[in-house]
């Protein structure tokens, strides 16, 4: 079933729970991601980023990922991460994406917040739910989700007071903030400043986001959830365990790619598994506790599409 993240996001913010992002930019990663999320009736939010669009271009991944989310059991968000330009959350937006990341954190705190807020109202206008970044989430080196080195992270971490003041002008549905994670894979173990996450959960209405999931620690993720994370963000994790398992079966099969397909998928789906019990999303993906007002909002707009076709 195809939802946005308000749909997945409030009742995990209220439930003390995450939901994953697990990005899919090819079919066997749809593939495990959705399998996972059915087997263990867990929420899931799956896309793309602007960064990884050389390897997945955005309207081919949403002829797969869009009509993968209708058809499945469970609720799954489909999610542009990272947009780094406007004109690409609005294809996200018009190809039928659910949901967007409207990346301006580089920018000066003005530009971030006038920016954003004019792709809210756009974002909004078409049903789907926007993320905002306050701070700045840097990158570990040879991470494929950016470039954006730190040589002391502390100095882009997300001030509280300046997060309320960002959510309540942007209108954003989500916020991804900076507290000491990293995208791509971790050379030494890092630091989170879950205080800092406990005072900004506490100071704004809408649920957090914490970007560079993939390597933390299994206490690291409870705490983080316990102290008001309510979306983790996973990429390396599960493409690592894709490519690792066709290597493996490519030792001893030394066939052609049909073989390592099948291993692909069910890589991803165990190395998904294993993170939808850490974020405590299991069994919350089941129909009857979506919200009434979610599923009201899929059949009319499937009613409206019909109607519109006889035209």
């Amino acid at each position: 079933m195809l939802v946005n993240m308000n749909d997945v996001l409030i009742p995990a913010k209220r439930g003390k729970y995450a939901v994953g992002l697990f990005n899919a930019v090819n079919l066997e990663l749809a593939r495990g991601i959705i399998a996972a999320a059915e087997c263990s009736q867990s929420p899931v939010i799956m896309g793309t980023a602007e960064v990884l669009l050389p390897y997945g271009p955005l309207e081919e991944v949403s002829y797969y990922l869009i009509p993968m989310a209708k058809k499945a059991s469970v609720p799954v968000v489909i999610h542009l991460d990272h947009g780094l330009n406007k004109e690409t959350c609005l294809k996200a937006l018009e190809l039928g994406f659910s949901s967007i990341m409207y990346d301006c954190s580089t920018d000066s705190y003005e530009d971030n917040v006038k920016k954003v807020k004019e792709m809210a109202d756009i974002a909004h206008s078409y049903g789907a739910t926007i993320e905002g970044e306050l701070g700045h989430v840097g990158d570990n080196e040879g991470s494929a989700e950016g470039t954006s080195h730190q040589a002391n992270p502390e100095d882009f971490y997300t001030d509280p007071k300046m997060a309320k003041d960002f959510v309540e002008k942007t209108g954003v549905d989500a916020l991804a903030i900076a507290v000491g994670t990293a995208h791509g894979a971790y050379k030494l173990p890092p630091k989170l400043d879950f205080e800092r996450i406990h005072t900004i959960a506490n100071t704004v209405d809408v649920p957090l986001v914490l970007h560079g999931g993939s390597g933390l620690t299994d206490n690291d993720f409870k705490r983080a959830i316990q102290e008001g994370i309510s979306k983790i963000n996973i990429f390396t994790d599960i493409n690592v365990a894709a490519v690792e398992a066709e290597f493996k079966k490519f030792e001893y099969m030394s066939k052609g790619i049909i073989d390592l397909i099948p291993a692909a998928v069910e890589a991803v789906k165990q190395e998904t598994l294993k993170k939808m019990t850490l974020f405590s999303s299991v069994g919350k993906g089941k129909l009857d506790q979506i919200s009434q007002d979610a599923i009201v909002k899929a059949v009319v707009e499937e009613v409206l599409k019909v109607l519109d076709k006889q035209r």
